[in-house]
């Protein structure tokens, strides 16, 4: 039997430099590793630029931005919605691998939707990796200021990796010196953190809360754009191009433009429906639909990345990318090994078309199995060369579009495409598999006219934008009404940020001869499983006797097939390894419900056979109190 393995963190690389309370570091560093500037912005839509072509909303400095470097013109969101997009920012990994899939807490479960959702984690969990701790690895000292929102006390920032996290406040009254997004506050707050590091490489996060609803504005910018499609939005467009320009002028100031990727971007869509008080928010034409959504109006982000000296001036780029695709490329730039320092991510390094380069195609995919506050449905979608899959799960209905000639999605070619839609519907089926997506189940209290009333007498992916929001916020007051109706008294499911019992590799006892805890970063799991009669078990407690559900984080190569019992408190559950295409490719894995008294208990992993060369590699084990849905 193996003692203990000794209890090695899963992703920090050690930190060569000691913090202060603000992140400074008390020694200087190596100044040839670019520092980085991200700065992301909460549901501005692709066009909400005017270097993206919009004539009612002028923004001089990112127009400046774009004009000193790249501007991506098919640049995808990971996922439509906030929390599932900010999480695979944060990870380089697909929304529905790490079972974030919906902004945290998430639109309840209610009688009008047809399936009650998957249960989703209520925050990112502290073992996965992150940029920040990634740059760790480089001597990169690192901020996040602004929206998180990827969990709570315990789950902040600074438990993620970053030196200093700053939240800010995400509404404020607009006065002289602030919006009404607190925009003003966290640019204040990132000069005087650029200021204190810039002798160090440097990451910031900028998370700006603008234009998220509620929408709010200085009244003289508001009455400044009165002839805008919606004045309000115009407004906070302005203030946020105007804080850019301050940090943009900071790094110039420092003197460090030169040495720093400036990234722009947003996390999903603009808000295209009636949600609160004075939207819809934006339209996304030429492209259908906004956040929440699987059409291109809701994946597609504005994006841009200046780098001086490494990115051409005035360059744009056509090539489909995704926003998970910064994890892979912001650890390249700092001069990181990917390949052995994470496990496989779902992003890829880009740095080849930021200098002037390419990047061998690929098939990008998305999985939402989610309903949201803006009346999207659970769904998934394939983008393959130049056409595109989507696939409504709740009736199974495929629609196929080639987004090179028709990127509005008005063209549906399903019915005179069968062989290409069958293709990618079996791939889209198979990638879901392979990252271990969750599906909904049929709701046992569905109610079909309540349906029909908000998803289908109301097709809120055809809207046409009008003549103003205020006209469009008229015409869909009733819908808006309904879908605020439908989850009155009905509380989300996420999985819980206390009472789960997380069970990691390292803790493991292993009992046999091969298989044994592997340490490296980029591994961290229990590996080299090759005799089915080797077996794992961990000693826990139980803090409240009750129902659990079993989780399980494993992967294996290209064979898969083997079977795996997992035993404790004389209950057992069994379970056939998936295969993930690599061994360190991990998927999580509901297998079942066991009842659990209090106290000490004992779980046990014990393989039943072996197909190909190894079992599988098992990174973890969840506990969590098990959730009956809402009726």
């Amino acid at each position: 039997m193996f003692p203990r393995a000794l209890a090695l963190s899963l992703c920090f690389a050690v930190s060569l430099f000691a913090k202060d309370g603000d992140g400074g570091a008390s020694a200087p560093k190596s100044r040839d590793k670019p520092n980085i500037v991200f700065i992301l912005c909460d549901d501005l839509g692709v066009n909400d630029l005017s270097c993206y072509g919009r004539k009612d909303q002028q923004t001089p400095n990112l127009d400046r931005l774009a004009g000193e470097g790249m501007r991506f013109t098919c640049a995808y969101c990971a996922s439509p919605i906030c929390s599932a997009s900010r999480a695979a920012i944060m990870t380089g990994k697909a929304p529905g691998r790490v079972h974030i899939t919906n902004f945290l807490p998430g639109r309840a479960d209610a009688p009008s939707q047809k399936f009650i959702q998957p249960e989703i984690e209520g925050q990112l969990p502290l073992e996965e990796n992150t940029i920040a701790k990634a740059l760790h690895g480089a001597g990169y000292v690192s901020a996040c200021i602004g929206k998180w929102h990827l969990g709570g006390k315990g789950f902040l920032p600074t438990n993620q990796g970053f030196d200093y996290a700053f939240a800010g406040h995400a509404n404020t009254k607009p006065s002289a010196t602030e919006g009404g997004k607190g925009e003003y506050e966290l640019t204040a707050e990132a000069e005087r953190w650029l200021e204190k590091n810039k002798d160090h490489p440097f990451f910031l996060y900028l998370a700006h809360n603008s234009p998220h609803v509620p929408l709010a504005a200085k009244p003289e910018l508001i009455e400044k754009h009165k002839d805008a499609w919606n004045p309000i939005y115009a407004a906070m467009i302005e203030s946020l191009d105007d804080c850019v320009g301050r940090i943009m002028k900071k790094v110039d100031e420092l003197g460090l433009t030169e040495k720093t990727i400036f990234i722009f971007t947003s996390d999903n869509g603009g808000l295209h429906v009636y949600e609160l008080p004075n939207t819809p928010s934006t339209y996304n034409a030429p492209f259908r639909a906004g956040k929440g959504y699987l059409e291109e109006g809701g994946l597609r982000e504005p994006l841009i990345v200046r780098w001086p000296g490494k990115i051409k001036a005035g360059a744009t780029n056509e090539t489909p990318v995704v926003l998970y695709d910064f994890m892979p490329t912001l650890m390249t730039a700092a001069g990181l090994d990917v390949a052995h320092t994470v496990g496989p991510l779902d992003g890829v390094n880009i740095l080849p078309l930021l200098t002037g380069g390419t990047i061998p195609p690929r098939t990008l995919y998305w999985h939402f199995p989610n309903y949201t506050n803006q009346g999207s449905k659970p769904a998934g979608a394939i983008r393959d060369g130049e056409w595109k899959l989507i696939q409504d799960d709740e009736t199974g209905n495929l629609e196929l579009y080639n987004i090179a000639a028709d990127p509005g999605e008005k063209n549906d070619l399903a019915k005179s495409q069968s062989a290409r839609v069958s293709e990618l519907q079996g791939k889209l089926a198979a990638w879901r598999k392979s990252i271990g997506a969750q599906m909904g189940t049929a709701n046992p209290n569905f109610d079909s006219a309540f349906h029909k009333r908000l998803y289908e007498d109301v097709d809120t992916t055809r809207l046409e934008p009008g003549p103003s929001a205020a006209a469009l916020r008229e015409k869909l007051t009733p819908w808006r009404e309904g879908m605020d109706d439908a989850v009155k008294g009905h509380k989300p499911i996420v999985t819980p940020a206390t009472g789960d019992i997380r069970l990691f590799a390292k803790d493991a006892t292993v009992h046999g001869t091969t298989a044994r805890y592997e340490p490296l970063p980029y591994k961290n799991t229990i590996g080299f499983w090759t005799k089915p009669e080797d077996w794992v078990s961990w000693d826990f407690e139980v803090p409240k006797a009750g129902k659990y559900e079993v989780e399980v984080q494993q992967g294996c190569g290209s064979s898969g097939g083997s079977e795996v019992a997992v035993e404790v408190a004389g209950q057992t559950l069994k379970f056939t390894v998936d295969a993930t295409g690599n061994f360190q490719s991990f998927i999580q894995r509901v297998i079942g419900v066991v009842d659990l008294g209090e106290g000490k208990q004992t779980i046990a992993v014990k393989p039943q056979n072996k197909v190909g060369a190894a079992v599988m590699d098992l990174r973890r084990v969840v506990l969590r109190p098990a959730v009956t849905a809402p009726q």
